[in-house]
């Protein structure tokens, strides 16, 4: 379940882009959960075919999943088969991230697939021939240029295949009496089991030569709804006038594994220095095409030649000989294995996150608090345990009098947690206990992320509608005064943007990373 500002920030995002009917839609999906278009037009008091063209909309921007399951039977009916609608709320906060997306396309691949890029981002799915069509129309340029630019795209992984557009999931195994039987493995989630029956096979995910097959067998591969099923017209037939070509969208999980590696490598050279993080860079790319999914906690084992190697290859480590690179792996906390005369390391990616994370949290106490309210978060979050409001006075060499005022003001904004002891003795005595739950207080700092995130994405919404007048004038025209008001609010907007970008690098450390 999202938080209330990551709501809140979610459907503001889908009203900007899409209009406030769509962010109806949505909103209800991520407040209420999985609905079919019955209790969607019911909830939102949409009529049918405005719930229907937003859920054709989100769909199309990869913003709601939609899936069948058999309903079960009700007043003697056999049971059916009902479309349901699943928000992805991690998709819509995607939408911040389009700036980063195309810059890393740009840097890498240059200004032909990312003219490409951009084409898609927009429009959220197109097939091929639509994206080297719209390409050639922008550039002017062939459609052998788009058709390479896009292969180049695929090479890369930044775009894959789209998800089946409503796979059927299978009820839940019953005994006898009807009721779920219980399995030794543990059901996943419903949002998971959804995604994983959409999602292509993964040797099918950036497969280009599938769009050169026949219309039929395109169409096979773009639906998961089995021979003999006949879907129900009263829920709402949104893909009947679907194109049969393979359609691509964007693959955000390479991005985000991009994003993460640059983070981790951003936290080294802050806390060690430039030459470890050339090496660390050196083994998340020789280990980035064998990573088991976005959030794989460790490397490979990588020897040590092979480290060596492609350091020398990076701005700076070609004058970096073999024990340099051994000694940056040892400060770097790698582990070692030896097999003979084989040597190699493997990195704790998940540990480099934590460690960004703790830093982060440091670095808001210490802003909103003060430096005797970091000393003592930072002794209670090393600590891992309770302790004593005595002992984190003495520890912290903070008076005990300004020790308790810190302790009940963080306690009361949820940063801490406090557990209240009467002991039994002669003499009775009563302790207060602290301690940091990181899980539950990582939740609380990201909800107030997005609650920041809304607030700069009000204010540059806001900024725009005062100056809206000097916006749409020519540039021949901006003189004076209207000049004036168009570089303030330029200058204004790029600073919020700005701000955003860094804020959202924050909220992906604690949320995708």
């Amino acid at each position: 379940m999202a938080s209330p500002y990551g709501i809140q920030l979610a459907v503001h995002i889908i009203s900007a882009f899409y209009g406030d009917l769509c962010s109806k839609v949505c909103e209800c999906l991520i407040r209420r959960g999985t609905q079919s278009l019955a209790q969607i037009i019911r909830f939102t008091d949409l009529n049918r075919e405005n719930a229907i063209n937003c859920l054709r909309v989100l769909i199309h921007q990869n913003c709601v999943q939609a899936f069948t399951i058999q309903q079960d039977a009700v007043f003697g009916e056999p049971p059916r088969m009902v479309t349901q609608y699943m928000a992805l709320f991690d998709n819509v906060i995607h939408k911040l991230r389009a700036p980063k997306f195309y810059e890393i396309v740009s840097e890498e691949l240059g200004k032909d697939c990312l003219v490409i890029f951009q084409g898609l981002v927009q429009h959220g799915r197109l097939s091929v021939n639509d994206m080297i069509a719209g390409y050639a129309d922008i550039e002017g340029s062939s459609e052998n240029v788009g058709r390479e630019s896009f292969t180049k795209l695929v090479n890369a992984r930044f775009v894959e295949h789209c998800p089946a557009p409503d796979p059927h999931l299978e009820p839940p195994v019953v005994d006898e009496k009807g009721k779920k039987k219980k399995t030794q493995v543990e059901e996943p989630p419903l949002d998971q089991r959804v995604l994983a029956a959409a999602a292509p096979m993964e040797s099918m995910r950036f497969f280009l030569e599938m769009d050169d097959h026949s219309e039929e067998k395109g169409n096979e591969t773009t639906t998961s709804v089995r021979s003999g099923q006949k879907r129900k017209q009263d829920e709402g037939e949104l893909d009947a006038d679907k194109k049969k070509e393979v359609l691509w969208r964007v693959n955000v999980e390479e991005f985000l594994r991009r994003l993460r590696h640059k983070a981790c490598i951003a936290h080294v050279k802050s806390k060690i220095n430039e030459e470890a993080a050339i090496v660390l860079s050196a083994m998340l790319e020789l280990s980035k095409q064998s990573e088991s999914g976005l959030k794989a906690e460790k490397s490979e084992y990588l020897s040590i030649n092979a480290i060596y190697d492609e350091v020398i290859k990076k701005e700076g480590g070609l004058g970096m000989d073999f024990e340099r690179v051994r000694s940056l792996l040892d400060q770097l906390g790698c582990e070692t294995l030896s097999t003979g005369m084989d040597e190699s390391y493997c990195i704790d990616i998940k540990e480099i996150i934590e460690l960004s994370q703790n830093e982060e949290v440091e670095s808001l106490v210490m802003r909103r608090y003060g430096p005797e309210a970091y000393r003592i978060y930072r002794l209670l979050s090393k600590a891992g345990r309770l302790m004593e409001t005595e002992k984190i006075s003495d520890s912290t060499f903070v008076e005990k009098k300004a020790t308790i005022a810190i302790l009940y003001k963080l306690w009361k904004d949820d940063f801490l947690q406090m557990e209240h002891v009467k002991t039994s003795t002669a003499k009775q005595s009563d302790f207060r206990l602290w301690t940091i739950n990181k899980e539950q207080l990582q939740k609380q700092v990201l909800n107030e992320m997005y609650h920041a995130a809304l607030n700069l994405k009000l204010r540059i919404a806001h900024e725009k509608d005062q100056a809206k007048e000097v916006i749409k004038l020519p540039k021949d025209k901006l003189v004076g005064e209207s000049n004036t008001k168009y570089v303030r609010w330029a200058n204004v907007t790029r600073i919020l943007e700005s701000c955003l970008m860094d804020l959202d690098d924050a909220i992906m450390l604690f949320h995708h990373f």
